[in-house]
């Protein structure tokens, strides 16, 4: 089996278009890509530009019997979704036969974020003798500060931050631009790591300038810093600490969420902060705060 040329390229155009111009991660790129060719090979020398929807039903069908989750299964009708979207505005197609695919109902699960202790006992355990030790403290509390993507966090440049006003400009999913606000404690972290570590991480390599398109943080050879860095820093203490959770970036930008509805925060702020498309999105923290809630109840009250 092979991959019809024209086929090849359109993806090849596909995966240019997601991540210059939607600004897809890394990895939801990589995972729709992955989708796109396996379709492809699937449908061996015929071209994706001759597609219909009872071809694209015939697909599913035929990878039922690899018995995928349902999540999985989500993501590759969005997958074929955009795809299609993307050939429909090339005008490589006069309509997207993905379009009117039913998605199968996700499983429900509620977010797990940490406590407020939990995280300070995160920080409190990074060890900042180091500058790249004080770099990774600077991004935890950012991440707690502000409820933002790794993704974004990595992606800050110095022409993104307005640390008088204690903002960050950052840019989201789909290329959308918001402003996130800066604790006074997290935003003096960031100052001291720029003022004194960042020009001491590189080791034998030169230090990138600080100038509007320079990252703001940066790996032992002066490039941007990347993601997995961020997430062996977070494995590291969490297993020096013997916490009995699973913790990741994310978890973080969970937990921001939810302690600010638990505090009253409006959800329309909160969704904002988070550059949530839809209140939905934003809704299931409002579950993560009664769950929270149900259980500090049943622990308190004599009667429950």
């Amino acid at each position: 089996m092979g991959v019809n040329y024209t086929s090849k390229q359109d993806l090849e155009d596909f995966k240019s278009y997601i991540i210059a111009e939607k600004n897809f991660s890394k990895h939801t790129a990589k995972a729709y890509c992955s989708d796109i060719l396996s379709f492809l090979v699937w449908m061996d020398e015929q071209s994706c530009e001759e597609v219909n929807f009872e071809k694209v039903r015939e697909y599913l069908h035929f990878i039922q019997r690899f018995n995928y989750k349902k999540t999985t299964i989500a993501r590759k009708i969005a997958s074929l979704r955009t795809f299609y979207k993307y050939l429909y505005r090339e005008r490589k197609v006069d309509s997207n036969p993905a379009m009117n695919l039913t998605t199968p109902k996700r499983p429900k699960s509620l977010p797990k974020f940490l406590t407020p202790d939990e995280v300070e006992q995160i920080l409190n355990n990074i060890k900042i003798e180091t500058p790249s030790g004080y770099r990774n403290r600077a991004i935890l509390e950012l991440l707690w500060a502000t409820g933002m993507r790794i993704s974004e966090l990595a992606g800050l440049n110095f022409g993104d931050l307005n640390l008088e006003h204690n903002e960050i400009r950052v840019l989201g999913k789909g290329s959308k631009e918001r402003i996130i606000l800066v604790t006074d404690r997290a935003k003096n972290y960031l100052e001291r790591y720029i003022e004194s570590a960042r020009a001491l991480i590189p080791k034998g390599f030169p230090v990138p300038e600080q100038d509007e398109n320079s990252p703001v943080f940066i790996n032992n050879t002066g490039y941007r810093l990347q993601t997995r860095t961020v997430r062996n820093v977070i494995n590291d203490v969490v297993e020096k600490i013997n916490l009995p959770k699973h913790v990741t970036p994310h978890v973080f930008r969970h937990s921001f969420a939810t302690h600010l509805i638990e505090n009253g925060a409006d959800l329309r702020v909160v969704q904002e902060l988070l550059g949530h498309a839809s209140i939905s999105n934003t809704q299931i923290y409002t579950h993560v705060s009664t769950a929270h809630l149900k259980e500090v109840y049943n622990e308190a009250h004599p009667r429950a």
